[in-house]
């Protein structure tokens, strides 16, 4: 039997450049410690060997410093493996990153820069495929179909798409998703897409291990897959390593209901916050004033959590015209108030002017209450 860990994108020294200056030093260093929380669970399950399925790094260029711990930290978890695949952010193309880390590579750690068999272990072959640009033009997995390895477990490893995402892509680039079953691999471990993929028995995409963005939606995790013998069909279980969770948490709403009621029922527990990028992604219709009540409720745990904001391009703010006597009865508060509504009705305006009209009338009803409380106190 093997038993290895399979990863991927773990894309060491991302910078976070759209985000809160002190969250991106607390997110690039949980990527960087994700090595230490994959060499833990290779422990914990008895896996022989780490594969990294292309993008250890976020770009061809990364810092000294990121390149040098991340190779001391596989150096540290010694003997265990690890087999780096070149990706597309950190393809060969980047001649230079990896003329470097093969003068400070250790010994455990094993670079998969040739389409060219690695033995694993006796008995274990790895096909690697490895990126030779950011978009190589062709399917640099093929060449696993007449490679022979004898009776060995075959393992292959590539980082790309295995169907066009945008009409954009070329068709050429795209790795065919029954290689495994073209080249006889056990399995084929997958990496560019940062969500977990089974693409069948055979192929999965590990997804990252600790997560960088919204879209995917879940916990940072790797692959835990055991094969048995030649031929035989690995057992492939999900294992948990991220620090951070970004989620989406979405919130529909009709009036009269209360999003600042509902919002605490979306919330994680207290000790997870700190911990949680949240987006409460608000859809449906609501009033101004419950609008503005749910904005201060989520400005008020906001300080909780590494990051929680609202999403609320899909939710329209009914303005009547009782809601302006909120803000004032007269006076210039009052005419800015109404020129404003007039300017959110105004069908002869794009639909993206009636929103400027509509969020600045809400900055204002805002404002509004604000002072008014801080009168009334």
């Amino acid at each position: 039997m093997v038993r290895f860990i399979h990863s991927s994108d773990l894309h060491l020294g991302k910078r976070f450049g759209n985000l809160p200056e002190d969250l991106r030093g607390r997110l690039r260093e949980a990527r960087h410690t994700v090595i230490d929380r994959l060499a833990a669970r290779a422990r914990e399950h008895g896996a022989t060997a780490v594969l990294l399925a292309g993008d250890t790094f976020d770009t061809e260029t990364p810092a000294p410093d990121v390149r040098r711990q991340a190779l001391a930290a596989m150096r540290h978890h010694a003997p265990l493996r690890w087999i780096v695949l070149p990706g597309n952010h950190d393809s060969l193309q980047a001649s230079e990153l990896w003329r470097v880390l093969r003068a400070e590579v250790p010994d455990n750690v094993v670079l998969a820069t040739e389409p060219e068999p690695i033995a694993l272990e006796p008995g274990v072959t790895i096909l690697p495929a490895p990126c030779t640009t950011r978009r190589p033009g062709r399917d640099l997995s093929a060449w696993m179909d007449a490679t022979a390895t004898g009776e060995a477990i075959r393992i292959g490893l590539a980082h790309g798409a295995i169907r066009q995402f945008s009409e954009e892509a070329a068709a050429s680039d795209v790795i065919a998703p029954d290689r495994a079953r073209r080249a006889g691999l056990d399995y084929l471990a997958l990496g560019d897409w940062h969500g977990g993929v089974a693409v069948d028995e055979r192929t999965r995409y590990s997804g990252t291990p600790e997560p960088d963005r919204f879209k995917h939606d879940e916990p940072g995790r790797a692959l835990l897959v055991a094969i048995e013998a030649r031929g035989a069909t690995p057992e492939v279980t999900p294992v948990e390593t991220g620090s951070f969770d970004w989620r989406t948490a979405p919130l529909h709403l009709l009036p009269p209901d209360d999003g600042a009621a509902m919002l605490p029922a979306l919330l994680p527990p207290g000790p997870q916050r700190r911990q949680t990028l949240l987006r409460v992604a608000a859809t449906g219709r609501t009033t101004i004033a419950a609008r503005t009540a749910l904005e201060a409720a989520i400005a008020d745990v906001a300080p909780e959590f590494a990051l929680l904001d609202l999403v609320s391009e899909g939710l329209a703010t009914e303005i009547e015209s009782d809601d302006l006597d909120l803000i004032d009865r007269a006076g210039a508060l009052r005419q800015a108030a109404e020129a404003l509504r007039a300017e959110s009705l105004d069908a002869a305006r794009s639909a993206a002017e009636r929103e400027v009209a509509r969020a600045a009338l809400v900055r204002l009803f805002s404002y509004a209450q604000g002072a008014g409380s801080g009168a009334a106190s």
